[in-house]
């Protein structure tokens, strides 16, 4: 049975405005579909989504029974909130004052989540966005108040636990108000699980605001799909580090709006695969206000039957005068049947800007590895400790020590 055709009772279809928002989900993607290779934005790993018609959503009460206890503590102290199964553990949360978090249920039950829910994006552009809207019910609602400072990250922790053809569907609302700054890592946790993964965050920075987020994603059978849909206002800056790995499907995809002068946008990865996994790395970042900022690296290692996917796209809207845009990838590719796929992008309608893209693609160098080789380093660690130092460099775009020694052990 197709997914789409399944008798699914979702929580709050009493609502008027949610059911609204629903059923505009679903119609946005019955008028897509699935991706195909005519469709721009998945025209490099359509195929890594594979047959969803098996795919069934959990209505029911969720009882986890300690299995998502068993992540992993971060080697970091933080805040945590989990999902497992896809669904929220918990309805409250040890936070500090000023930063306050809400089951998303709870969220549209008040009223608090209306003027954010799909207000970031158009879903029609979407497909998987709008099926995330379409069966939209478990999420949370993260909102940092004004001049409040975190003294320690987020951490939103996803886990599985042999959850066989699992369709979660997740939306995070993160708001930071006027000179909050704030630290939010997602770790993705389910590796013994086939589960398809699609998530969605709506992120909303206010003049002056910092977000620094993270998103991990250990190795792999499942299949994930996100989207950060990321509106900033007058000097906001939202810095995102991406690491993936081996996966059936890792898809990460940044739409992000600069909306006024001084806003700041940075976007890195690094993607690292050995066997046959598919990473997505998507961003279209649209500079819609002088005077905006956006860097971008990414840098990928492929090797066995993998693929990975780099599709940066920089936009400067007429008005946009005076802006900086910038995006670079690289990747090793280290196998025949491996497959590197980049697409840089720039969409320029403003004469005083500066711009650039670039990609290359190569292997290890030869002389690099004759000469530890000859001083008696062995080949396979010689080529780990040059595969380490090229992926160094973008490690070297994570602010936090802690972090970045986080991220490179997991490497």
């Amino acid at each position: 049975m197709k997914l789409t055709e399944q008798d699914i009772t979702l929580w709050g279809n009493d609502i008027p405005w949610l059911a609204g928002l629903r059923e505009k989900g679903m119609r946005a993607f019955t008028a897509t579909g699935l991706p195909t290779a005519k469709t721009e934005a998945w025209k490099y790993s359509f195929n890594a989504v594979g047959n969803m018609e098996n795919l069934q959503i959990d209505t029911a009460p969720h009882e986890c029974n300690g299995h998502c206890h068993h992540s992993e503590e971060l080697p970091f102290a933080a805040y945590y909130i989990d999902f497992c199964n896809g669904k929220l553990q918990g309805e409250h949360f040890d936070l500090p004052r000023g930063v306050s978090v809400k089951p998303l249920v709870e969220a549209i039950y008040d009223g608090d989540a209306k003027s954010y829910l799909n207000k970031s994006f158009a879903v029609e552009k979407f497909p998987f966005a709008a099926l995330n809207a379409a069966y939209l019910e478990q999420g949370a609602m993260i909102v940092v108040e004004r001049n409040t400072v975190l003294d320690k990250p987020i951490v939103i922790r996803y886990h599985a636990h042999k959850s066989q053809n699992l369709f979660c569907n997740i939306r995070n609302i993160i708001a930071l108000e006027a000179r909050a700054k704030a630290e939010i890592i997602e770790y993705i946790d389910i590796e013994e699980s086939t589960c398809f993964h699609n998530a969605v965050n709506e992120i909303f920075l206010a003049a002056d605001s910092i977000l620094k987020h993270y998103k991990l994603q250990k190795e792999g059978k499942t299949k994930y799909v996100s989207l950060n849909s990321v509106q900033q206002r007058s000097n906001s800056h939202y810095k995102c580090f991406v690491l993936q790995k081996e996966n059936a499907l890792a898809r990460h995809e940044s739409y992000i709006n600069l909306l006024q002068e001084g806003a700041c946008a940075e976007v890195d990865g690094a993607y690292r695969l050995n066997e046959s996994g598919v990473s997505d790395i998507t961003t279209n970042i649209r500079h819609l206000a002088p005077h905006t900022t956006s860097n971008q690296l990414v840098k990928g290692v492929v090797a066995g039957k993998a693929k990975g996917v780099f599709q940066g796209q920089i936009h400067i809207a007429p008005d946009a005068q005076q802006t900086e845009g910038h995006q670079l990838h690289r990747a090793l590719l280290l196998s025949d049947e491996g497959e590197v796929d980049c697409k840089p992008e720039l969409e320029i309608f403003a004469d005083d800007v500066k711009c650039s893209h670039g990609a290359t693609c190569g292997d290890l160098d030869k002389e690099q590895l004759f000469y530890m080789q000859s001083r008696g380093i062995c080949m396979e660690e010689a080529r780990q400790i040059l595969i380490e130092a090229y992926l160094q460099e973008v490690l070297n775009m994570i602010d936090n020590s802690e972090i970045a020694a986080w991220i490179s052990k997991n490497l």
